[in-house]
């Protein structure tokens, strides 16, 4: 790997390493959503959660849309969704030996 890209890969993981930034990524799996809807989902104040999504603008890890006087945010691609879903399994890994996302889902 490239030092350069090795380097980058740092700076995602350091705006990611903050629990409302994760939660506002994990909102925004399937979604577009307002800053008060977001605000809402993660439990912190519209103020607060416009000072995460704005690094994470500058990550381009999110993106917005402006619709009239509203502002909504999504994922720029699928990469982050992986990336936190995949750390929220790795975390899950030390809590339970077998963690919900490897048992079976029961069949009909």
């Amino acid at each position: 790997m490239d030092s350069q890209d090795v380097d980058l890969a740092v700076e995602v993981f350091s705006l990611l390493a903050d629990a409302t930034r994760v939660r506002i990524i994990l909102a925004l799996r399937d979604d577009e959503l307002s800053v008060n809807h977001l605000a809402d989902i993660v439990d912190k104040s519209p103020t607060s959660v416009s000072q995460h999504l704005a690094k994470l603008r500058w990550g381009r890890i999110v993106k917005s849309r402006q619709d009239g006087n509203r502002v909504f945010y999504s994922l720029v691609d699928e990469h982050a969704r992986t990336l936190v879903t995949q750390a929220v399994y790795q975390a899950q890994h030390a809590l339970d030996d077998v963690p919900e996302h490897h048992r079976a889902a029961p069949t009909p």
